[in-house]
């Protein structure tokens, strides 16, 4: 039997995603003031480092809409908008590289011809799949990048697909995170201990209503 180094390449592809699973799982992310602060002292090569590590990131099943909300909450809506894109594009990208390279020999030697259709259709419409699926928020962008790899799509269509695709989903995770951040900004005692006050009376007069309409006991 030939042995061609197809099966060694698609387990290193399941190595390197379970590698990147266990350290989204065990690594402690940083606080948003250590990262402006880091991000500060660095300068220009601190944000280079800041899009490689979102890019990281999302190798690994990590929920990228989390990521971009995060980002909105610690750099605010500019920031994290260029960072958020350029680091879905860097993930989105290496992934696809990663399991063309790494993978697809292993499908192709399970599935032989049958596979023939499904190259067909992502040649000539790989484009509008990959938009549709990066539009789609039911989708996850980690099957979507490992999922377009293994089939014959190809690359220059991927990439403008995934760069268009995920622009409106990100304007609006990044913004949702930096209006958490300037709501979290306001939420000062002047204005926490008027609303909770209120939020008790509002409770407390709901018990007496309550109370009142209950029937006497017989």
């Amino acid at each position: 039997m030939r042995t061609d180094g197809t099966w060694a390449r698609a387990a290193v592809l399941g190595v390197l995603v379970l590698a990147g699973c266990v350290v989204a799982l065990a690594v402690d992310l940083p606080t948003g003031e250590a990262v402006r602060t880091r991000l500060d002292d660095a300068g220009g090569a601190g944000w280079a480092v800041l899009v490689l590590a979102v890019g990281l990131v999302l190798l690994a099943p990590v929920p990228r809409s989390a990521v971009s909300v995060l980002l909105g909450v610690v750099l605010g809506f500019g920031p994290a908008l260029a960072v958020a894109m350029a680091g879905g594009l860097l993930g989105g990208l290496s992934a696809f590289g990663l399991s063309r390279a790494l993978g697809r020999p292993a499908v192709d030697r399970i599935a032989g011809p049958r596979l023939d259709r499904l190259d067909r259709l992502m040649v000539d419409r790989g484009f509008w799949a990959v938009l549709a699926g990066r539009l789609m928020p039911v989708v996850p962008f980690v099957v979507l990048s490992y999922g377009s790899g293994l089939t014959a799509v190809r690359f220059a269509p991927y990439a403008v697909a995934t760069a268009i695709g995920l622009l409106p989903s990100t304007v609006v995770q990044v913004g949702v995170g930096a209006s958490a951040g300037v709501l979290a900004g306001w939420a000062t005692e002047a204005t926490v201990v008027p609303a909770v006050a209120v939020v008790l009376a509002l409770a407390g007069l709901g018990v007496l209503a309550w109370r009142r309409r209950r029937p006497e006991p017989v």
